[in-house]
């Protein structure tokens, strides 16, 4: 995907529209808006009830004429009207009368690598929707290794995996640009669902999302309940599928590490498929410097962990990883960041 700094610098707005959050940079205020993608609408009206976090909120918890609905899935805009009413409620009156202040306003909105033209357009359309008269086109995966301090610039490998909820994209850079990446349909919502289904099959449990999470947590980053039958196992807490009442069961570590390993070693099976690609020198590169995990989901508790042990090569995990991507981009548009080559003359 081409880009151009020098367009990116005139930009005054950067926006990643995640499946998870989505984030609104302005230039001199800094990042305005950081919400979950989500949008709770009045199916009889129209009317929107709710957007954000008090939207994410009601997930799972309206009645039938409350719809909760996610415009935004796999990192791509699926519904561009009701996208573009959840960032109109999200940056405010006060951030759009700036807008309007600037008839020639431009923005930079992130978009997945290797995005159809149909996803393309979705995401311009999504922004031009809101007043923005010019929008550039950045690659996620370039712009989250931006933001995480990667040197992307210099002729030296740098690996980024990014976790994102539906999604997990793997990228190897160099030069300013990228040597080889791929998709896979894994992300951290993945991971929850499996571990959902297997207390659904095994047990006949069925629990809430968020106890999933709390769950994965528990035992990932306590290590409780390791051996099978452990009476110190973690409890959960949900309805039984058949009675539909309230039931309590005790389950042990390892059927957690069990029900995602499969996810797991799709992401790694794309790992291993970018490095292959990659030449020999690239990859001799990344066994010292190791792989860089940006996205909302790279903090998942032991996932850096499994990452390593099956690689065999060093993990980090970003500072701020959820918020790598806008990073980048603001970055770009700041001017704090300079190609050693121009990258028109690379594509």
């Amino acid at each position: 995907m081409n880009f151009s700094y020098e367009q990116l610098r005139r930009c005054t707005v950067a926006v990643d529209l995640g499946a998870d959050r989505t984030r609104v940079y302005l230039r001199q205020a800094g990042v305005v808006v950081d919400e979950p993608s989500v949008v709770a609408v009045d199916t009889r009206s129209g009317a929107l009830i709710a957007v954000g976090t008090p939207a994410q909120r009601m997930y799972g918890r309206t009645p039938p004429r409350i719809r909760v609905v996610r415009p935004v899935a796999d990192g791509t805009v699926h519904d561009v009207q009701m996208a573009q009413r959840m960032l109109r409620a999200m940056v405010g009156e006060k951030v759009r009368r700036a807008w309007r202040r600037r008839p020639l306003l431009r923005a930079a909105v992130c978009v997945p690598h290797d995005a159809d033209p149909l996803a393309r357009r979705a995401a311009v359309a999504t922004l031009t929707g809101l007043g923005c008269r010019r929008v550039e086109l950045v690659d996620t995966l370039f712009a989250a290794a931006v933001g995480c301090g990667l040197p992307v610039e210099r002729p030296e490998a740098t690996m980024i995996v990014l976790c994102g909820a539906d999604t997990t994209q793997v990228a190897v850079l160099s030069l300013g640009a990228i040597v080889a990446a791929a998709q896979v349909g894994v992300g951290g919502e993945t991971l929850y669902g499996a571990v959902g289904r297997h207390l659904r099959n095994r047990y006949e449990l069925s629990i809430p999302s968020d106890a999933v999470r709390d769950l994965h947590a528990e035992v990932t980053a306590g290590g409780t309940g390791g051996l099978p039958g452990d009476p110190d196992g973690p409890v959960v807490h949900g309805r039984d599928a058949a009675t539909g009442l309230a039931r309590t069961v005790r389950i042990d570590a390892h059927e957690v590490h069990a029900a995602t390993h499969g996810p797991l070693m799709a992401v790694l099976d794309t790992i291993r498929g970018v490095l292959h690609r990659c030449p020999p020198d690239l990859v001799a590169d990344l066994a010292d410097r190791g792989v860089m995990l940006a996205g909302g989901y790279a903090d998942l508790p032991g996932l850096a962990d499994r990452l390593h042990g099956a690689t065999s090569m060093a993990v980090h995990v970003a500072d701020d990883p959820a918020a790598a991507a806008v990073g980048g981009v603001t970055a770009m548009i700041e001017g704090r960041v300079r190609p050693l080559l121009s990258l028109d003359a690379l594509h």
